[in-house]
């Protein structure tokens, strides 16, 4: 498989508790706060605009979305409803966070977590909030700046920098990325690919 070829990804199932999931290979997840792009990123792994609902409002996504690799049927990537700013009751919001820390916890074929930041506006408190609990119990992570294309020129090392150390982080492990010029795409695709082979 070429590094930058599309992953041809199919809808398989929403699901409001992870225990109406079935059985999978290999997953990986996508979690940040809601307006990060995740719906976006996984469009542009795909390249497949209209695979996942995107909306200019926070918190499109409100349940675990499951796309499957049509490649290695049985190999997974679960988008979860993002956190901090959805216009939505606050009992259907605490629903979410359970929902999702069920998922992120006990998930046996949960393999890594793609960690989404802003990468012009973050790390928010949520998001340092969040690595630190992921962290905690621990979860792989891969952390994934997102809307690299808005930053500009003469801030981009000094935004990298800050990103790093907000996270508490190395900077070289972050993965920069943009859904709407397609850089980081090829590399995150590649990633993909191989993590879900591995450890399906």
């Amino acid at each position: 498989m070429g590094v930058s070829r599309p992953l041809e990804l199919r809808f398989l199932q929403s699901a409001s508790d992870a225990r109406q999931l079935p059985e999978s290979r290999c997953e990986v997840a996508l979690v940040g706060r809601s307006n990060v792009g995740k719906s976006s990123l996984l469009n542009a792994v795909a390249n497949r605009k209209g695979l996942a609902r995107t909306s200019k409002a926070p918190g499109a996504t409100r349940l675990l979305n499951v796309f499957e690799w049509v490649d290695e049927p049985g190999c997974w990537l679960v988008d979860l409803p993002g956190y901090g700013f959805a216009k939505a009751p606050k009992a259907e919001r605490q629903h979410w966070q359970q929902m999702m820390d069920g998922y992120l916890i006990d998930r046996p074929a949960l393999t890594e977590v793609l960690f989404l930041v802003d990468g012009l506006v973050g790390p928010t408190p949520l998001d340092v909030q969040t690595i630190q609990w992921l962290t905690h119990h621990h979860v792989t992570l891969r952390p994934v700046a997102t809307k690299a294309d808005k930053v500009k020129p003469s801030r981009r090392q000094a935004r990298r920098t800050e990103l790093a150390q907000g996270l508490g982080i190395d900077d070289s492990a972050i993965l920069w990325t943009s859904a709407a010029k397609g850089q980081g795409i090829p590399e995150l695709r590649a990633e993909l690919a191989a993590t879900l082979r591995l450890n399906s």
